[in-house]
């Protein structure tokens, strides 16, 4: 069975609470036990899941990074959804749809900040390309602080299929484009939605941008003319998530 050392505070902490994963060992660095680091102890303990004291440059061999915060988790891998997990998962009444669409973007660290936003407002799932993006490693789950445990994550391999299902389903996909005239606080944002967010540099690619309903934008006054991904996608959340919560 493949497995992967899942490492930090948080993202072991949210693994453990999520309880989507095989557990199979814990790693303790032995000088590293801090306050926090004993409540995950504690509970690998009522776990029965087996600790292992190793010395902190063992454990930067286990983890394969210096940010381990002195813990590893020897787990199976990150359990992708599918893509109908997500189109057609169970909502609340009075609640419309609200997915993320990451699109050709690379860098881990972007893509668990917009994981870490994502579950904060309460998006139903992501959707990711299988090949032009990061993946959902113990990196992204480090950068999401653990959040990348509790989401709906899935790869499709193919984008625009994909997007022309979540349209059959009644949602509108809004892509974002910092070139788009229309503002996302001139939009509404209320209804049944699938937001696209660009990668780094590029944005959201062609193809896909021709699939969207309509395109949107931040306003910006500064002299830098465009965000990082993980800034522009937590923008566009949160006000996707303040349009639904304060609407009259």
């Amino acid at each position: 069975m493949k497995t992967e050392i899942i490492y930090g505070i948080h993202p072991v902490f949210e693994a453990l609470r999520a309880a989507r994963r095989d557990f199979f060992e814990v790693y303790i660095a032995k000088d590293k036990i801090s306050k926090r680091l004993e409540k995950v102890i504690k509970i690998t303990e009522s776990l029965k899941i087996p600790v292992k004291s190793v010395k902190p440059y063992q454990l930067k061999s286990i983890t394969g990074s210096d940010m381990h915060q002195g813990i590893g988790l020897k787990a199976s891998p990150y359990p992708l959804a599918n893509i109908s997990d997500i189109i057609d998962k169970p909502k609340l009444p009075n609640c419309d749809n609200f997915l993320l669409i990451i699109d050709n973007v690379l860098d881990p660290q972007n893509l668990g900040a917009l994981v870490r936003t994502a579950v904060c407002v309460g998006v139903d799932g992501i959707i990711i390309p299988r090949n032009r993006s990061a993946s959902p490693t113990p990196t992204v789950s480090k950068a999401s602080a653990g959040a990348l445990e509790h989401v709906f994550l899935a790869k499709t391999t193919n984008m625009a299929n994909t997007i022309k299902d979540l349209r059959k389903k009644g949602l509108w996909i809004a892509g974002m484009d910092k070139d788009a005239e229309k503002s996302i606080y001139a939009s509404d944002l209320t209804y049944p939605l699938a937001v696209v967010i660009g990668g780094e540099g590029k944005g959201i690619r062609p193809l896909i941008k021709k699939y969207c309903d309509f395109l949107i934008s931040i306003p910006q006054a500064g002299q830098i003319d465009s965000l990082n991904a993980s800034v522009a996608g937590a923008v566009v959340m949160y006000e996707v998530f303040r349009q639904r919560k304060y609407k009259n």
